[in-house]
């Protein structure tokens, strides 16, 4: 199946339940990189059994792959925006390392399974921008709750996770995969100070269309304020440069008088 095909086919399939459940939600935490380009959302830094409470700060954010944030306010007010998404790196390329030609993943093809999401991911230019922590883009792209491929033989604690009680929800609207989680010694977060998942049960959340985890909460006691949410309100998106720029790239207004200072 091609990388076009995987991100267009149809979303939501709950009727049908996969032989192996669990192999479903790991593939599902493989696959955000070919599902979406561009995203917009709210993120929440902490979790909710329902919706978001009134009060609760938040974010709104726009996305656009690769490396392409901008970050609000409720209140409109911009809190971060990249600036240097269209900077020239061919002055760096011929004495860089070889991370430096890895191709983003939307240009490499994976290895899909039955269902059409991703069982094994290739080498890429993987990583998403962060903002406050290191949740914020391990929840954008959730191959540490799974690993880049499935392990050779599953003995017990060779996965990432165990996955128990996994079923079909709705979040915000969209269809979603819920289960919880204990996270074994072969769990490596790519932000050790902010995982996703503590020790201990975790419930998870992950969005089917975007493969994006959409919310997480700690079940042990005393950890119950731990986790995000985040509400996915549009999915590729057109988005210009300008949103991401700290001064606009549009041309000048040849309609307004320019003054030219000459030496005396």
């Amino acid at each position: 199946m091609s990388t076009w095909e995987s991100r267009r086919r149809t979303v939501p399939d709950p009727p049908g339940t996969p032989a192996d459940p669990a192999a479903a939600f790991r593939n599902l935490c493989r696959s955000s990189p070919w599902k979406w380009q561009s995203l917009r959302f709210e993120y929440w830094d902490q979790p909710f059994d329902a919706a978001p409470g009134p009060g609760a700060p938040f974010v709104r954010a726009w996305l656009r792959r690769p490396g392409a944030l901008r970050l609000e306010s409720p209140d409109g007010l911009v809190l971060h925006s990249t600036t240097g998404i269209n900077d020239s790196r061919g002055d760096f390329y011929v004495s860089s390392t070889r991370k430096s030609w890895l191709l983003p993943p939307h240009l490499v093809t994976p290895v899909y399974d039955d269902a059409g999401q991703v069982r094994r991911r290739p080498e890429a230019a993987y990583g998403e921008p962060g903002f406050g922590n290191g949740r914020f883009s391990a929840a954008l792209d959730p191959v540490e709750l799974a690993g880049n491929a499935p392990v050779p033989i599953e003995f017990p604690g060779s996965n990432a996770l165990d996955i128990k009680d996994i079923h079909h929800v709705e979040h915000e609207g969209r269809a979603a995969l819920e289960a919880v989680v204990v996270p074994n010694a072969a769990y490596h977060p790519g932000d050790a100070a902010a995982p996703l998942c503590l020790p201990g049960r975790t419930r998870l959340r992950v969005d089917v269309g975007t493969g994006v985890c959409v919310a997480s909460r700690s079940l042990e006691p005393g950890t119950g304020d731990y986790g995000h949410w985040i509400r996915i309100i549009a999915v590729d998106e057109y988005m210009l440069d300008d949103l991401f720029l700290a001064q606009s790239m549009n041309l000048t207004d040849v309609r307004r008088h320019i003054t030219w200072d000459l030496p005396a």
